[in-house]
């Protein structure tokens, strides 16, 4: 917190002092006189005119001044008239035999008996005040009594949740996170009804004091990797986290490199998925996109709809992501290569016909293709700044006049706008972003080897970025798992997914815990599990007879 708000007010005879303390000293107690502490809580805002105050008197018979403040947008204003506001004003009927609380108790009486909210707690120092106060929650000061009471009366306008825009599928649900932290693990909550769902909270960062939540299944996840995430969260020492980016940045494993290192989605049903898994998802207020960690490099090509389509389907689509992936990163650099270095690799007539398209541009083909490329990018840039119904414009009338201009004006030949646009076609089957990203950066290193090199500067290049991809690590598993140490069980869900009868194991390097899917298969091979399930299966009605 900044020091320069920490400013508590001590009283002298009638006249009020206003005294500067450093940070240390915001943990004071709270006076006993409500007009101080009203004046502190003004005077440390900056009299903000979003601060709400609301002064009465207490019911009797304790007919003491009470004063409420929250900030306006934050706080529902229905719940502070009929639950808090209504009920203290009331007159209080205390029974014969009961004696009437003294001033210092009268806090607790209040929280025992008078409010009618879910959650409410006692507040004794100001840097606790301040917190929930700017956390929507609403404060009760009373008169005599060094202790406020904070109740959780948050409202104020929240985003509804509606379908996922950067993940869309065409079976499975169409709910996706929003910015509320409560909104987003309720979400969860509601596909996984365990009481071994377990969810810790903490504030990170100095001034925006940002809610961060922490979500597993206790028995399922591996306990040195929440121990972990823990130890790395608690060294995030910053002012503002805005969203969960910043704790992408600050508890990543390793920052040079173009590789998205942990997962994001906007999808419910995925994170269930991985908490099932034994992952850790962390979730930043604020934000729709919670942390899945650790992240493997195969799972940015497996999509939340490959478990709601038939077996084979998802094996079909996933390879066809795996090719364009190939495409996006590999085609110009290829191209480059073989009209530079490899003539002889092209079949004759084709050769022809490139060279004659070449005959009239006046740029080498790696100019050529960078020259598309940046083109292309800055086109995709534009579409997605604008306004979505102009950037859809944009994106398509700019891509076909300025190709179409290129190629009749001689600047590029037409073999290289297809192979631009494939490009770009296949970088769009990638199905997260971050990927397509990294995929992107890495595709103009590509090219430029290529240039400089033919053929043997792609190779050099595959093979350091393979060996660099294999010394990666997220939270401590190799990041090309399971390929890269090959667990064969783990196979079952990577290019190829198999029916789901058949992994009935969590992947072995994330989970510690309950490895079994499916409950009496641990010890038990394919013959045992073929003839218990042939056991199992009910007979027919001619045989009972």
């Amino acid at each position: 917190m900044n020091s320069s708000w920490s400013r508590i007010f001590t009283k002298n005879k009638k006249t009020v002092e206003y005294v500067d303390l450093e940070l240390d000293s915001i943990s004071k107690e709270l006076s006993t006189d409500v007009n101080i502490n009203i004046k502190n809580i003004k005077q440390a805002l900056g009299n903000s005119s979003d601060l709400t105050l609301r002064e009465f008197k207490l019911g009797k018979p304790f007919s003491k001044k009470v004063a409420t403040l929250y900030i306006n947008g934050l706080a529902d204003k229905q719940i502070m008239g009929s639950f808090i506001i209504e009920r203290l004003m009331d007159d209080i009927n205390i029974a014969e035999n009961e004696k009437i609380p003294p001033s210092e108790q009268i806090g607790i009486y209040i929280k025992e008996h008078l409010l009618a909210i879910t959650h409410v707690v006692e507040v004794k120092d100001w840097k606790k005040l301040f917190l929930l106060l700017l956390s929507g929650q609403t404060i009760i000061l009373i008169d005599e009594c060094n202790q406020a009471i904070a109740c959780a009366a948050q409202g104020g306008e929240l985003r509804s949740i509606s379908e996922p825009l950067s993940e869309p599928s065409v079976r499975g649900p169409r709910d996706s996170f929003t910015e509320s932290l409560i909104t987003n693990t309720s979400l969860i909550r509601s596909r996984i009804k365990t009481p071994d769902l377990w969810l810790e909270t903490r504030e990170i960062g100095d001034i925006t004091q940002t809610e961060i939540g922490i979500m597993y299944i206790n028995g399922i996840v591996n306990n040195k990797l929440l121990q972990e995430v823990r130890e790395r969260l608690d060294k995030i020492k910053v002012d503002d986290v805005f969203g969960s980016s910043t704790i992408e940045e600050w508890i990543s494993d390793k920052m040079a490199t173009p590789w998205p290192t942990m997962f994001v989605t906007e999808r419910p049903d995925v994170v269930a998925g991985n908490l099932l898994e034994g992952r850790v998802v962390i979730f930043v207020n604020g934000t729709p996109n919670p942390l899945i960690l650790p992240a493997t490099w195969i799972q940015f090509f497996q999509t939340a709809e490959d478990y709601y389509l038939r077996w084979s389907i998802v094996g079909f689509l996933r390879l066809i992501r795996i090719l364009s992936f190939m495409i996006t990163l590999l085609g110009p650099s290829l191209f480059i290569a073989f009209l530079s270095f490899h003539q002889e690799l092209i079949p004759t007539p084709l050769l022809i016909n490139l060279a004659a398209q070449r005959q009239n541009v006046p740029f080498p083909v790696i100019i050529e293709a960078l020259l598309m490329e940046f083109t292309f990018e800055v086109l995709r840039e534009a579409g997605v700044r604008m306004p979505r119904p102009v950037g859809q414009a944009v994106s398509i009338v700019g891509a076909l006049v300025l190709g179409d201009a290129a190629v009749s004006a001689g600047i590029v030949s037409s073999a290289m706008v297809i192979v631009v646009a494939a490009t770009a076609i296949a970088s769009f089957t990638i199905p997260h972003y971050a990927m397509t990203d990294a995929t992107r950066l890495l595709r103009f290193s590509f090219m430029i080897l290529a240039a400089t090199y033919g053929l043997f500067g792609i190779g050099i290049g595959v093979i350091v970025l393979v060996a660099h991809t294999c010394s990666l690590r997220s939270f401590g598993i190799p990041y090309l798992a399971p390929f890269s140490p090959i667990i064969i069980a783990d196979l079952k869900d990577t290019i190829i997914r198999l029916p789901l009868p058949f992994m009935t194991k969590r992947p072995r390097l994330i989970n510690k815990g309950n490895a079994n899917r499916v409950e009496g298969t641990a010890d038990l091979g394919p013959t045992e599990r073929k003839e218990k399930k042939a056991n199992n299966k009910p007979k027919s009605d001619t045989n009972e007879t």
